[in-house]
């Protein structure tokens, strides 16, 4: 089961429990994590809050940050394997979780933005001592003007700052103070985010209030090809062939779908988006809601026009259509769980070693069936995998151990990644 850390997830220590990830936890109670490092961590299954509590020493072993991804396998009844993957833009955080707890780096780069001259006070701010008075100074005296000055005249903070630059003689211990928070004002709108990158990490996932942002990573998640015929109409097409393309037309808006293009052309489906408690008369609909939890769902495990087809035909595409999309991701990311407890089950044997598959069965225990089994044995015995070599009386031969298996594969991916090629109109946005 993959499973993707959210901000809310590495503030609390947990995991949310979804549709897709619940049947993986039966009941609640005590269980045990191990990682690939063989450690365990004791944690807390809550079927009430639907929530996996007491992750927070794992999230800081190994480092995890915000859209990093576990995958979880269970083992046995309360045990579970947990291997964990940190994206390489997402290493960042965890330092900068810490300065930020530390006020030092918000003062520095307040001060530093709100001197005339940039270059020298950076220069001086990097020790901590200096750092300490910096921060203190304009918390202290421009309480009162700095409440005040910046909101009341935004516009004329670049004016009050060539009043700073041409008396900064005479001023030298108060105005000195004053001016400070004045040129503080400025930047304080841009400034923010930028000392604290954990968070900036989490801003793609809410990718702004245009439904076309939303319209957008979800067709680029989903397959289809995104136009936009005429303002406030997008268009969702499948380009799969005159037996299994269509498109979808979406207004933005009821004047939207008041426009000649919304029937003027040759669609297949026309949906109005709106809010999930909305129910326009007239109009079949696709909840805003509904389209974000498709767009999380797609994430997770790939979605195609093919899968999403039947909920364009039925009509309106709300919460509950996602919740029946969720199974069917859940059924995907299921066979991946199966596929990753069979590799985990015989990486505790030694590579050119015999695989018994009752007794593999039996170490199994009643989270694979044999079908399921024999299916991924069979696979594992084609390329790209050649692992196995089927043996008379039903076993295998075992003919690299897992881990060097894992490793010839990743070195296999990326060379043929190398020589991938995106093809022509992928992702392609018509206006």
């Amino acid at each position: 089961m993959r499973y993707i850390i959210t901000r809310s997830c590495l503030q609390e220590g947990s995991m949310r429990l979804l549709k897709y990830n619940e049947a993986l936890f039966p009941a609640s109670g005590p269980a045990t994590f191990v990682d690939d490092r063989g450690e365990e961590y004791a944690v807390q299954i809550d079927r009430d809050q639907l929530r996996v509590l007491g992750l927070g020493r794992l999230f800081h072993r190994h480092n995890l940050g915000v859209n990093d991804v576990m995958i979880v396998t269970a083992l046995e009844a309360g045990r579970y394997a947990v291997e964990t993957v940190v994206k390489p833009y997402a290493q960042a955080p965890a330092p900068q979780r810490e300065a930020a707890a530390s006020a030092s780096p918000e003062t520095r780069r307040v001060v530093v933005s709100s001197t005339p001259h940039v270059r020298e006070v950076r220069t001086q701010q990097v020790p901590g001592a200096q750092a300490a008075p910096a921060a203190a100074a304009p918390q202290t005296q421009p309480a009162p003007a700095a409440a005040h000055t910046p909101a009341a005249q935004p516009v004329s903070a670049p004016a009050a700052s060539a009043q700073d630059r041409s008396a900064p003689a005479p001023a030298s211990g108060a105005p000195a103070e004053a001016a400070r928070p004045e040129k503080r004002g400025a930047p304080v709108a841009v400034q923010p985010p930028a000392p604290d990158a954990g968070r900036a990490v989490a801003a793609p996932v809410a990718l702004g209030d245009s439904d076309e942002d939303h319209v957008s990573e979800f067709a680029r998640l989903s397959g289809y090809r995104l136009e936009f015929p005429a303002p406030g109409l997008m268009r969702l097409k499948a380009d799969l062939g005159p037996q299994y393309g269509y498109s979808v037309l979406l207004a933005t808006s009821e004047a939207a779908a008041r426009q000649t293009e919304w029937t003027a052309g040759s669609d297949d489906h026309h949906l109005l988006l709106c809010a999930e408690t909305q129910r326009p008369a007239g109009y079949s609909r696709l909840t805003r809601e509904a389209l974000g939890a498709l767009s999380e769902h797609a994430r997770l495990a790939p979605l195609s026009p093919v899968d999403l087809r039947g909920y364009w035909r039925a009509g309106d595409v709300d919460l509950d259509s996602a919740a029946s999309v969720a199974e069917l991701v859940s059924a995907h990311l299921a066979q991946r769980g199966t596929f990753s407890f069979v590799l985990l089950t015989l990486a505790q044997q030694p590579a050119h070693s015999v695989v018994s598959v009752p007794r593999l069965a039996e170490r199994l225990g009643s989270g694979v069936n044999t079908a399921e089994l024999n299916t991924v044995l069979d696979t594992l015995t084609r390329a790209p995998f050649l692992a196995l070599t089927p043996l008379p009386g039903g076993q295998y031969l075992l003919r690299t151990g897992v881990g060097d298996l894992l490793g010839d594969l990743a070195d296999y991916a990326q060379g043929v990644r190398r020589r991938v090629r995106t093809p022509a109109g992928a992702g392609q946005v018509t206006v």
